[in-house]
Order: C-alpha cells, then structure tokens, then sequence
C-alpha cells in the first residue's frame, strides 16, 4: 500500500456534567488525512486545507503528525517516509474536536498505512498525544469518541480505562456553532482547581443519571441529569447570549442543552430528528438576533468513528 486516506469525524465532549469523562462522535463534520509513501524517511506535511494558515507545519508540532510519529517510535520504524495532506472541514477553537479529528484520522491512516499492526483501542494512547500538542492536556474525551465511535465513558486516566454504552435509536444531537472562537487552553485555564462538597455530590448524581438514562432509554432522566453545575457556570461566561440559547433549544423540543467541549459550540440532545432540527433553528435564530452567524448540525450518534476512505 503506497497511500491511504481516512476521515474522523467532530465530537461532543463533556456532554454537560461529564467534564473529561463524556464524548459521543457526530455524523459529519470531520477531518480527512492522505499519507502518500515517499524515498526518503521522514514524515512531511506538504498541504493543510481549510486553516487559513494557522497550523503549523512542522510534523512534531502538529496534532495530525505527532500521532504518527509516536506509533512510529512505540513500532521501532525508523525509516518510513510519508507525505501528509490534513483537511480541515471544521473550525479551530471550535468545541467540536477539530484537534481530536487531526489526531485520530491521523494515527489510524498511519496504522492502515503500516498493515494495522494495532487495535483501535490500542491508538486510543497515541491520539491522545495529539490533544496534548494542541491544548497542554491529554483528554480522551474526544479522540475516544472519535476513534471508536459511541457514547464514551472514561472511568479513568491512570490506568486508561474506556468503555462505550449503548444510546437509544432515536436520541439526537443537535450541534450550533457560532461564528466566535475560544481557546482550548484559555478555556481550561479559568476552571477553578477546588470544588465544593455540595457540587460534587450533585454532580455526581448527574452523572450516574445520564449513564443510567441513556442505557435505559429514559428520556425524563436524561433530561433531569444534563445539568452541570462545576464547568458551565464558569465557561458559559465566554460564549455570548449562552442562556437565552440554551433556554430557545429547551423551550423547542430539546432535553437538556449545554457547552460542547470547551465552546463555543453548543450542543443538545433531543428525541427524534424533528426535535433536534426545531431546537437548532431556535438556537440559530437567537444567536441571529444578538448578530452572530452560526452553523447548525443534526445528527445520530456516530457509532463507527473513524474510517479508512
């Protein structure tokens, strides 16, 4: 095989009271990344659409390429030479994984490339490693989702331990994002390090609820548990007109609205595809009325992740 070509799609992290523990993968949008074999050793990114030039070049300070050389090195591959063309299909700093996407369609094109020597489960360490370039943090949040596809829960970073649970047919998501952007790292930076007694039990109770609702199918507990009360009143001060957006997608046939990863997406989950495109028209048009453009998204649950084109 002397090219491959693989596409990863956007992801919802957090999903509202799971901070670093949630993701679920979207249908589209998505990341696509082509490896061309070359002669000489090396990998070399030669094109990047979609960035309007922000990326860097440099194959060990972009997500899409630290990935690859990370499986090169745990292999022993020295002398492979490759060519890496990144689409970007997704904005960055959006809150819809667009470094997790580079990432993963990244490792797992290079893994095709190389005759898949690993798992999918097996790339989960080296995806992360491109989230760590991009924003200070190894989070599998996102590549999880991303990579594997599903609902994703990461009971824990150290060991890594990640498993997906089953989602209903018919739950929806619904993802907006406005024409603004917020950093991965700025977004992070204002979360404080201590949280009261009184959260966590709370949020904790959420969290149970959701992983409960989703595998029961219980829309009522799904929607009683999409509540965060740690990371949104903190991060939801960066995404202007947050409340009344989120309250037009509630108010429009949604279950719970919140922030996307770190904004300034917003996302929701609805049942049926009729309520999750009348929340996102709602949700458009009030980020319409304060004169902010945005860009809405209706999709399942993307239970494949990535794929090899």
């Amino acid at each position: 095989m002397n090219s491959v070509k693989a596409f990863a799609p956007a992801t919802v992290a957090n999903v509202s009271c799971g901070f670093d523990i949630f993701g679920f993968a979207i249908q589209e949008p998505g990341d696509t990344v082509e490896l061309y074999k070359r002669d000489e050793p090396g990998i070399v990114i030669t094109e990047i659409t979609g960035d309007e030039g922000r990326l860097p070049r440099q194959a060990d300070k972009n997500s899409v390429t630290v990935v690859m050389l990370a499986l090169l090195k745990h292999l022993g591959i020295k002398d492979l030479g490759c060519e890496v063309v990144l689409r970007k299909n997704m904005p960055l700093g959006s809150g819809m994984g667009s470094s997790a996407a580079s990432a993963v369609a990244g490792v797992v094109a290079m893994n095709e490339l190389l005759g898949n020597p690993l798992s999918r489960k097996e790339l989960l360490p080296f995806a992360m490693e491109g989230e760590r370039i991009a924003s200070g943090s190894a989070h599998a949040d996102n590549v999880g989702p991303s990579l594997l596809g599903g609902f994703v829960v990461i009971r824990s970073y150290n060991p890594l331990d990640i498993f997906t649970i089953p989602v209903p047919d018919d739950l929806y998501c619904t993802l907006v994002h406005p024409d603004i952007e917020i950093n991965t790292k700025d977004a992070r930076f204002i979360l404080r390090n201590e949280v009261s007694l009184k959260n966590t039990i709370a949020q904790m109770g959420n969290v149970a609820g959701l992983v409960a609702g989703l595998m029961k199918a219980d829309y009522d507990l799904i929607s009683r548990s999409m509540v965060d009360v740690i990371i949104e009143p903190v991060r939801s001060i960066l995404i202007p007109e947050f409340k009344d957006v989120k309250q037009a997608a509630i108010s429009n046939g949604a279950l719970g609205c919140s922030i996307s990863g770190a904004g300034p997406s917003m996302f929701a989950l609805s049942r049926g595809i009729e309520n999750a495109q009348n929340a996102g028209k709602a949700m458009q048009e009030r980020f319409a009325s304060a004169g902010i453009e945005s860009a809405v998204h209706v999709s399942g649950i993307n239970q494949g992740g990535a794929v090899v084109l």
